[in-house]
């Protein structure tokens, strides 16, 4: 077996590999047996097929596959021995030639790699970059804790509409009359509430149910019927307001304080808005971390200044795509790849210079915090430890799920590690203008 590399502009290498009958000819034999042995042919007994035969039906096929596997194997060996770390995948180049299974002896195999470029980075706290804390303002404050009373409040009587109040309706369109409906504007727009705004008690109103309500299953829910019984109601109706209610806040009493917090850590109002702002800079921190996590990765993408074999990749990519993408659509979409990738192999760079590795008791943790999220969506705020430590599992055992729990846990980790490298200053900014550096990267 002959292997001759010749690297290419770019940043790729070939791989000429020579595979001759005498590398390949064991193997060969060895397959043609078995075949021979399973060979389930009319006119002869199992195990009992003429070698001549068997290696006419089958002895093409088993040379290429046989071949093709020990270039293939070689060509790995040759880059683990020649410690040349690759990109990617090794693919078989476009300047592969034609074969003759049936006459030829020898045969030459070319591959394709993508040479992976030398990380030099020399981190110090010349390296700055901007961490963007947004700014608790006066309305997400006065958003939240209203948010948060409203768990403790109750519905009260009111006299009409202003806002977001519950409504009891009347619907009737001469077929069919719904008593003791229930609609509610919290869940409306501004401008589907508008019809609403300033109506009391008694007033009537012409909808269009289907405009009121695009989602069937709402719909249904407000007629008090099955959604398979929608087709062939007139949407049209009159509506009569029955009820408004809204939701009083409760009174920030002793009771109050005892059955919202019954660790006893806030005990008055100072300390409920003291509570409220640490909430809002938690949920903000989250959004801060990560468009620092954007910025550090294009400062790091930047000075790093790594050329890769972009043609190389292209093509890798269709070809482990099966064809599913064309090179022009590859192409379209190439660039965001590219930033991608190369962060990721900034990534794997830091992961073995700073020995950094997750366990699987932070993996557990991350699942159950992911699992405790998606319950707290359902209505559920505190899931007990035995149920999240059970969904968490399920997570981690689902390979997709669990492997995007691990790669956010690396980059956490490798965010910290560079962080404790260069100056990073911190800088307090507006909900607005964070949007606007978020959209911007």
């Amino acid at each position: 077996m002959k292997i001759v590399r010749e690297q290419r502009d770019g940043g790729s290498s070939l791989l000429r590999i020579k595979v001759g009958e005498t590398d390949y000819a064991q193997e060969v034999e060895k397959a043609l047996r078995d075949y021979r042995r399973k060979a389930n042919i009319p006119g002869f007994r199992p195990g009992m097929v003429p070698m001549g035969i068997v290696k006419k039906m089958y002895g093409k096929g088993v040379v290429a596959e046989q071949s093709y596997r020990m270039a293939s194997n070689a060509a790995f060996d040759y880059l683990q021995k020649e410690k040349i770390d690759y990109l990617g995948d090794v693919i078989p180049s476009d300047e592969q030639g034609g074969f003759d299974f049936e006459n030829g002896k020898e045969f030459e195999f070319v591959f394709e790699f993508g040479e992976a470029p030398e990380i030099k980075l020399d981190l110090t706290d010349k390296d700055k970059v901007t961490y963007n804390r947004i700014k608790v303002d006066k309305k997400m404050h006065d958003d939240y804790r209203s948010n948060f009373l409203r768990r403790f409040g109750r519905l009260v009587d009111t006299e009409k509409v202003t806002a977001d109040e519950a409504l009891g309706v009347t619907l009737d369109n001469g077929d069919m009359n719904v008593a003791d409906a229930y609609v509610g504007l919290i869940s409306m727009s501004e401008e589907e509430r508008k019809p609403f705004i300033g109506k009391k008690v008694g007033d009537k109103m012409e909808v269009n149910i289907n405009e009121l309500y695009k989602n069937p299953s709402q719909r249904a829910a407000v007629l008090q019927v099955k959604q398979d019984e929608l087709e062939g109601i007139k949407p049209e109706f009159s509506l009569e307001i029955t009820k408004i209610r809204k939701f009083a806040e409760p009174e920030l009493n002793e009771e109050f304080f005892k059955m919202a917090f019954p660790g006893g850590n806030v005990a008055d109002e100072a300390g409920l808005d003291k509570f409220v702002d640490e909430e809002i800079a938690k949920e903000l921190a989250r959004e801060s971390d990560y468009l620092f996590t954007l910025q550090l990765r294009d400062y790091l993408i930047k000075k790093a200044g790594l050329k890769m074999p972009e043609e190389f990749l292209k093509r890798w990519l269709y070809t482990i795509n099966e064809g599913k993408f064309t090179m022009e659509e590859i192409g379209k979409d190439f660039d965001q790849f590219l930033k991608m990738f190369t962060w990721n192999y900034l990534q794997k760079h830091f992961i073995q210079t700073e020995k950094i590795a997750v366990s699987k008791e932070e993996a557990v943790a991350e699942a159950k915090a992911l699992a405790a999220a998606q319950f707290a969506q359902y209505g559920m705020p505190s899931a007990p430890d035995d149920m999240l430590a059970g969904y968490a599992e399920k997570i981690l055992a689902d390979k997709d799920q669990g492997q995007k729990i691990y790669e956010k846990l690396f980059e956490t980790k490798v965010v910290e590690a560079v962080k404790g490298k260069i100056k990073v200053t911190e800088k307090a900014v507006s909900a607005d203008d964070f949007a606007k550096l978020a959209k911007e990267i």
